[in-house]
């Protein structure tokens, strides 16, 4: 075995070392899963909202506690940045921004736009 070889990837160092491009994608990625998960959490708020006042009551008392905000936040963030790379993909099927100095520009102005919006959002809701 060669002792030069590392023994455990410094996944901090790692991270910081990744491209824009790659870091656009992994986000588009994880907030896919997000609002996979975050459909559901969706539905049973319109579930206790359309069952009768008193349901209506407990889904209001959850989007006005701090965690259901948190909650909520971050679906929406997530929709938001996923439709954000979302057309930014589109437009790559129509060959907008296919270089490597293109990719790189679009990660980072969707990554901004992104961004923007969490700020927004949270704005909005808080």
């Amino acid at each position: 075995m060669n002792p030069d070889r590392p023994v455990n990837l410094p996944l901090s160092r790692l991270a910081l070392a990744m491209p824009v491009t790659a870091v656009a994608s992994i986000l588009h990625r994880i907030t896919g899963i997000v609002l996979f998960a975050g459909v559901f959490f969706l539905c049973y708020l319109l579930d206790r909202a359309a069952t009768d006042a008193a349901g209506f009551e407990h889904a209001e008392a959850l989007l006005v506690a701090p965690l259901g905000k948190l909650a909520l936040w971050l679906v929406l963030t997530s929709l938001a940045y996923h439709v954000v790379a979302g057309v930014k993909h589109l437009l790559l099927d129509f060959h907008i921004g296919d270089t490597l100095k293109g990719g790189r520009a679009a990660a980072w102005i969707s990554l901004a736009v992104a961004s923007v919006a969490a700020v927004v959002l949270a704005i909005w809701l808080w």
